[in-house]
């Protein structure tokens, strides 16, 4: 069998003494030595932040003048009213966009805006038969004639 060895014993650490310090020494200021001529001084300039690139904007290519833009033919085609919007517009066949602006201006001339709300229009006996309803939106109002017009 094996016998187990016993570690070392430890050396107690040998405390040394606290080293005495050496008395200061005096200081013996030396003679100046003759002045010498000051060097101009220099201007202490703040650096700047480095600066952004410009970057030149490109001439854009000449192109072809703007055509003018054409109206959907859709839009101008004549339409017939019905004869509940024939009675607030007239009876002759016109494209959607002038049926709306008779309608406001039938709208504007009996003072059919709400007071209190512009958006709403409040129908007269005749817009009564065209929208169905005693008020509508400003919103409504495109959807409401298409069903008058074919």
């Amino acid at each position: 069998m094996a016998t187990a060895k016993k570690a070392p014993a430890k050396k107690a650490a040998k405390k040394a003494a606290p080293a005495k310090k050496a008395p200061a020494k005096k200081v013996v200021a030396k003679k100046a030595a003759p002045a010498k001529k000051a060097a101009p001084a220099k201007k202490v300039v703040a650096k700047k932040a480095p600066a952004k690139k410009v970057v030149a904007k490109k001439a854009p290519a000449k192109k072809a003048p703007a055509k003018k833009r054409t109206p959907n033919a859709a839009f101008m085609k004549p339409l017939t009213p019905s004869a509940a919007l024939a009675a607030v517009i007239g009876s002759t066949p016109s494209p959607r966009t002038e049926v709306v602006s008779k309608l406001w201006t039938y709208i504007k001339k009996h003072n059919l805006q709400d007071k209190v709300n512009k958006r709403n229009i409040n129908a007269d006996d005749k817009l009564k038969a065209v929208f169905g309803k005693a008020q509508v939106t400003m919103f409504e109002l495109a959807g409401l004639i298409g069903k008058h017009l074919s």
